[in-house]
């Protein structure tokens, strides 16, 4: 029988500054080629497993460490964070954080020139790594000057030089658009299948990651693992649920038609699903007696966007007469691959940057002249890290201080205050340092920041990203609430998932241009906009498909108005 390349025997592990242990008598076999994706929600202490693996624990992070684990035959907490890039390569979610050379070749290279290896046999070692994860025509580039998913492959080139049999990625969806993140599970498919090596993914985007297949799925929350199965095995179960995990989007539908899910069916991934007549006649059945929800309501205009162009130099031009109107007390989601120009829109808006030619108006007046300050008495921002817009120790001044300046009371002040952290669920919180909160209550913060102003619009950016799906669905059932209290809110996102749950509609974007505005699930049952775009077609829209249901966008919003009604009542 074959020697597990990564053993963990009894392992317990508790960092120094915490209470408890975040691993607790873990014991699990990974074998050498296995491809084993590590899921869990946040908190579930699947990060921190990544970080015994490749030596980061105990090396960077202090604690104690019980039981035993063995890495490629080391003993891994005692050989140390150096001893093991040997035997593991670590790809993080953030490429930026990875860079070291000034040009892609020179990033590749590093590893090699720490070793001392001759120049003609580092060159060479360089091109075969580079064509492998298909950068080869970019060695003398800028690393900046990349897209998220060409960073991702040099990312991946610098770590394979060294010949490693264990390659692990710490979220590696987290930053990327729809299509580049599907294209990253592909690559790591295809290097897996040419090197033989073992691969480690730690992800809560399931349905994304098993766009290629993986041998096992290790399931963790609380320190523990509580599943270690076969895909096919775990998707027929309810675990995942369970532990916060999102199952893909057609097993729930499947589920809400009446179709028991088994091993059998083969239900990892929508390519392998089989079904019998008998389970897609169920499905038809479920969508034709699923009633169709009532067309939206007309909407009262409030940001009309005209002919808006603009570009950061003469040559490059990152918008290009842009027109739409956002009626009041819409959810809106803005989508488009990365670099197509939104966060450059939001920009405009807000009046952080000035178009070249074009209009704006706001609930029919033109806010050009408008600063900034005057348009976020109107307009709200939040950015996607909270960290980057919070300036304050206490949550009860950060909120406070956008309207400190507008010749309130202390009295007004505060009541206004303490209004809008009830709104946010922030009350009893009010009296804390904000560096006691968790990364989600933090984003509440901020956006409150901005409430409190009072706003018509608020444009988030990225409101979701790095979110498990317990706390996904607590900040955008917040901002529903807000919504549906008349706040206008618009979505930058790369999560398609958000876009067809919570916004009716979507404004897609494509190289500086507006290339469609429609509903959401028109959108993602739309090929070709799917790739001009860069975004991935829903697999609700295969599984119409397969079933025989046309056209494929009604299958798809009766499922979305029945997941929400299903979630609401908590079912």
């Amino acid at each position: 029988m074959a020697t597990p390349i990564i053993s963990f025997r009894d392992f317990s592990f508790q960092y120094r500054a915490q209470k408890r242990p975040t691993l607790e008598h873990v014991n699990l076999d990974i074998m050498p080629g296995e491809r084993v994706l590590i899921a869990g929600p946040s908190g579930s202490g699947k990060s921190t497993l990544g970080s015994c693996i490749n030596g980061l624990i105990p090396s960077s992070f202090a604690g104690k460490v019980t039981g035993s684990l063995t890495v490629d035959g080391v003993d891994a907490p005692k050989a140390g964070i150096f001893a093991l890039a040997s035997h593991v390569g670590t790809v993080l979610q953030d490429p930026d954080g990875q860079f070291i050379g000034l040009t892609v070749g020179e990033d590749i290279a590093f590893a090699l020139e720490n070793d001392c290896v001759p120049q003609e046999q580092m060159r060479e070692t360089t091109r075969r790594v580079a064509q492998m994860v298909g950068i080869e025509g970019h060695l003398g580039f800028a690393p900046h000057e990349l897209s998220g998913g060409q960073k991702q492959r040099v990312s991946l080139a610098g770590v394979m030089v060294d010949q490693v049999k264990i390659l692990l990625f710490d979220e590696p969806l987290a930053n990327l658009d729809p299509a580049t993140g599907k294209q990253a599970i592909e690559l790591i498919d295809e290097i897996q299948k040419k090197t033989g090596t073992t691969v480690v993914i730690i992800e809560h985007r399931l349905e994304d990651v098993l766009w290629r297949s993986v041998d096992r799925i290790v399931l963790m929350d609380e320190g523990k693992i509580v599943a270690d199965m076969r895909p096919d095995e775990l998707l027929a179960g309810d675990l995942l649920a369970r532990h916060g995990i999102r199952e893909p989007l057609y097993v729930t539908a499947l589920r809400y038609a009446g179709v028991e899910v088994r091993p059998e069916m083969r239900p990892a991934r929508m390519a392998t699903l089989a079904l019998s007549d008998a389970q897609r006649q169920s499905v038809r059945t479920w969508f034709e007696r699923t009633p169709a929800a009532p067309p939206p309501a007309e909407r009262q205009p409030l940001l009309t966007v005209s002919g808006l162009s603009f570009g950061y130099t003469p040559e490059r031009r990152t918008l290009e007469d842009v027109s739409f109107t956002i009626g009041r007390g819409e959810m809106i989601s803005i989508v488009g691959r990365n670099g197509a120009g939104k966060s450059t829109l939001s920009k405009l808006i807000c009046g952080f940057e000035t178009p070249e030619r074009g209009s704006m108006t706001l609930a029919g007046a033109d806010i050009a002249a408008l600063s900034i300050r005057e348009r976020a008495q109107h307009i709200g921002y939040v950015m996607q890290n909270p960290n980057q817009m919070i300036s304050k120790t206490m949550i009860a001044d950060e909120v406070a201080l956008g309207i400190s300046r507008r010749g309130l009371s202390e009295a007004q002040i505060r009541e206004r205050v303490e209004e809008t952290l009830q709104i946010c669920g922030l009350y009893p919180f009010r009296n804390w340092p904000i560096s006691a909160l968790s990364f989600g209550q933090k984003k509440r913060v901020t956006i409150a920041s901005v409430l409190v102003m009072g706003p018509e619009l608020i444009i988030l950016d990225e409101p979701t990203a790095g979110q498990d799906f317990r706390h996904y669905t607590e900040i955008m059932e917040f901002l529903r609430g807000l919504n549906e209290k008349g706040v206008t809110v618009v979505m930058i996102t790369h999560d398609m998932h958000l876009m067809l749950e919570y916004t009716p509609r979507a404004l897609v974007f494509s190289d500086g241009r507006l290339i469609a505005d429609k509903s959401a699930a028109a959108v993602l049952c739309d090929p070709e906009l799917v790739e001009r775009a860069a975004l991935k077609e829903t697999s609700l829209f295969d599984l119409a498909g397969d079933c025989g249901i046309a056209p494929p966008e009604a299958f798809v919003t009766r499922f979305i108005d029945t997941d929400r009604e299903v979630r609401a009542h908590g079912g």
